[in-house]
């Protein structure tokens, strides 16, 4: 038994070094801080390990949001180099988005894991059907919205991404595209929303699931440190690799890739609530 149990450790500390890999690739070449990836294959390493049910996803979205701190720095850095962050639309959207993060934070405190992997399916699949039936990246609008109109985009960016776990990048990539943003500029500005989400995010987390009976071992209220400590380092390592892929890519085939794994991603997480 004890053979196995090591084996079995050996297998999934493994794994979840394959899903930091990947997950910081993804995050230097789509913006999306990696968590599109880290929250569907820690919510199935959970139930792999048998945790409660009823915060399998909690903590899979808490443990994402912690690791997309140290990989969002790590990647709007590599983006920053490129001149790929925009500062100015960082200063329109900063607040609304903490302010987004915030109300998140509170709704996921009061729902059952069920209800946040629905929340991250549908909104996945919408932005993958998006992304597939318009590859160029046709725009809707031909500039930004002004700044009062852009104060509720920028918080549902912030809420939604809270609540599903990632870094900004699957919802904030695709709206600034639809107002005409360039999409290598859109990736790297997410990649700074990604820290603006992930550290408000992390912190109600923390707090949300603190003294939960249930919880596995070596975590901080929702936070898995066995899990950050695995998966962050090596997202940190990745993400520059992925931002020197965004920026050799055409766009077309950027917005294709993005809506295929977002597509995948949402079948997968269906097929957790369905069966």
């Amino acid at each position: 038994m004890e053979g196995l149990l090591t084996a079995e450790t050996l297998y999934l500390a493994l794994g979840m070094l394959a899903c930091g890999a990947v997950a910081g690739v993804l995050a230097g070449l789509l913006g999306v801080g990696g968590g599109i990836v880290i929250v569907p294959v820690l919510y199935t390493t959970l139930g792999f390990l048998n945790i409660d049910p009823d915060i399998q996803m909690h903590i899979a979205v808490g443990t994402s949001l912690a690791t997309i701190i140290p990989t969002s720095i790590s990647s709007s850095r590599a983006h920053h180099k490129r001149g790929a962050v925009d500062f100015s639309l960082i200063k329109i959207w900063a607040i609304s988005i903490v302010i987004g993060a915030i109300i998140g934070i509170a709704v996921a405190g009061q729902v059952k894991s069920p209800t946040l992997t629905a929340v991250f399916a549908i909104i996945a699949l919408i932005v993958a059907l998006n992304m597939l039936t318009n590859p160029n990246g046709k725009a809707i609008w031909q500039e930004l919205p002004n700044k009062l109109i852009a104060q509720p985009i920028a918080a549902a960016v912030g809420g939604f991404s809270v609540l599903m776990g990632i870094g900004g990048g699957t919802l904030s990539v695709p709206i600034l595209t639809l107002f005409n943003f360039p999409i290598h500029r859109a990736v790297g500005t997410a990649a700074l929303f990604g820290l603006l989400i992930s550290l408000p995010g992390t912190i109600g987390f923390i707090y949300n699931g603190w003294g939960h009976p249930s919880l596995p071992a070596a975590s901080l209220g929702y936070v898995n440190l066995i899990g950050l400590a695995l998966i962050s380092p090596v997202t940190m390592l990745f993400a520059p690799l992925g931002a020197k892929i965004a920026h050799s890519i055409s766009k077309k085939a950027l917005r294709i890739a993005f809506g295929i794994f977002l597509l995948l991603t949402s079948i997968r997480m269906f097929s957790g609530i369905l069966f």
